[in-house]
């Protein structure tokens, strides 16, 4: 594999993320330029996984899905095995066997994140669509969130030995995740999925029949903006167990990840301030906010 190869597959990722991660991207741009390369290498692979695990909308692509996901895993373990890759192999592939072999990162948080990924997928024998309790969400969220906080401690660095600091970065890989989940209620349920614990739902009257309605309606029952809002209270508690531990990261990437978990936290204001209005927008951090939240963490790292 050549320079000119690894750059344009790492130039593909950084498009990627620019493209689909906005938030994340924007905080990406206060870090050192030379880890930017990796954590879009990152982002991009769990992109491609994700848009892979979505295009499951047809019966006929169920298996086709199952068989990529098992393709590049089969893959990227070959290349951690033997080689980072040859001539004309897929760039996004390319570029995060460089990343963890540059940063090295464990691949077992990798294979977590698939197996995760794997439960997404009607037809496989891991696939769930509904979680009966926050304990079998954050199951699921140990692959799907938590092990992208621990890909990312390595190229982050830390002061601390690294195992001190994995508690922190995989409980803010939850948090983001949970609020994705709270913000994405009405695409998830188009899907036929509710990532969200249907014991804490059931607590406020709140089931997928109630779920759906709202959704048809466009109209958020009390009932749900009851438990949308202790499902936030929930949100907040694991942000707050996560954030004392950018402390815990080197000091020259603090102000990237403490942008991403204010921007990310901000979600939950924004979902507030529309009166839970999840089934008819989408909730997002307006620009001048995001941009004004990065300009303030990085003011303060000149200090």
């Amino acid at each position: 594999m050549s320079s000119v190869e690894l750059e344009l597959a790492y130039r593909d990722c950084r498009r990627i993320a620019a493209e689909h991660g906005r938030t994340y991207f924007l905080a990406t741009r206060l870090l050192e330029p030379e880890r930017r390369p990796a954590v879009h290498a990152l982002y991009a692979f769990a992109r491609m996984v994700d848009d892979i695990v979505d295009d499951t909308a047809a019966a006929i692509r169920v298996q086709d899905s199952a068989a990529r996901l098992d393709r590049i895993e089969n893959d990227l373990r070959g290349r951690l095995a033997h080689a980072p890759g040859a001539p004309g192999d897929d760039r996004v592939l390319l570029a995060v066997t460089d990343t963890i072999l540059r940063y090295s990162i464990a691949p077992e948080h990798f294979w977590v994140f698939l197996d995760s990924m794997r439960m997404d997928i009607p037809g496989s024998p891991q696939y769930r669509d509904r979680y009966p309790t926050m304990a079998a969400l954050r199951d699921y969220m140990r692959g799907s969130a938590a092990a992208i906080g621990l890909q990312m401690l390595p190229i982050l660095g830390t002061v601390v030995p690294l195992a001190e600091a994995e508690p922190a970065a995989a409980a803010l890989g939850e948090a983001f995740q949970l609020t994705n989940f709270l913000r994405d209620i009405a695409e998830d349920l188009d899907r036929g999925r509710v990532y969200l614990p249907a014991d804490e739902l059931a607590a406020f009257g709140v089931d997928d029949d109630l779920l759906q309605h709202c959704r048809d309606t466009g109209r958020t029952d009390p009932r749900v903006r009851r438990a949308l809002a202790h499902l936030i209270a929930v949100n907040r508690g694991i942000y707050r167990s996560a954030t004392p531990g950018i402390d815990l990261l080197t000091p020259r990437v603090r102000p990237a990840i403490r942008t991403a978990a204010t921007l990310y936290g901000a979600i939950l204001d924004e979902i507030e301030r529309t009166d839970y209005a999840v089934f008819t927008r989408r909730a997002t951090v307006p620009r001048h906010r995001r941009l004004r939240v990065a300009a303030k963490e990085f003011a303060a790292d000149l200090r």
